[in-house]
């Protein structure tokens, strides 16, 4: 009963990780994918300017100044939305190779749950056995 139980629960967190990995997998390549989108020269960085709720609770200068800092890093972050889309392959063999090592980790302590299970029957079985076998 108890091996089935750890079996079941160790099927369903591995069903759990994959689905997981799957919708992370997803979310990434379509952000990695319509980065190119935001490359499209200064007003996609207008728009990633301080927005009007924050600006009330911060002083003044410290708007300016990271207004000021937005735009000097504005064509390195250009650039780099730029290429993004490049890296979509990568993101899935990364993915894969994420999953895989967790899917390992996850099968491993099944593994470690099923041999701590026998043990513990061996164990609790032990002393009910040498009981009787000395009573002869």
């Amino acid at each position: 009963m108890f091996y089935a139980i750890s079996w079941f629960l160790s099927f369903m967190l591995l069903a759990l990780w994959s689905l997981a990995c799957w919708g992370v997998h997803a979310v990434t390549v379509w952000a990695v994918g319509s980065a190119g989108a935001l490359a499209g020269g200064t007003a996609a960085m207008d728009a990633v300017l301080l927005p009007e709720w924050i600006k009330v609770w911060i002083p003044p200068q410290l708007a300016e100044e990271f207004g000021a800092m937005i735009a000097s890093v504005g064509p390195v972050v250009q650039a780099a939305l730029e290429t993004v889309p490049a890296l979509s392959g990568a993101v899935s063999v990364l993915a894969w190779v994420i999953w895989g090592l967790g899917a390992l980790a996850l099968m491993a302590l099944a593994v470690g749950a099923h041999v701590l299970i026998a043990v513990l029957q061996r164990r609790k079985a032990s002393p009910a056995a040498l009981g009787t076998a000395g009573v002869r």
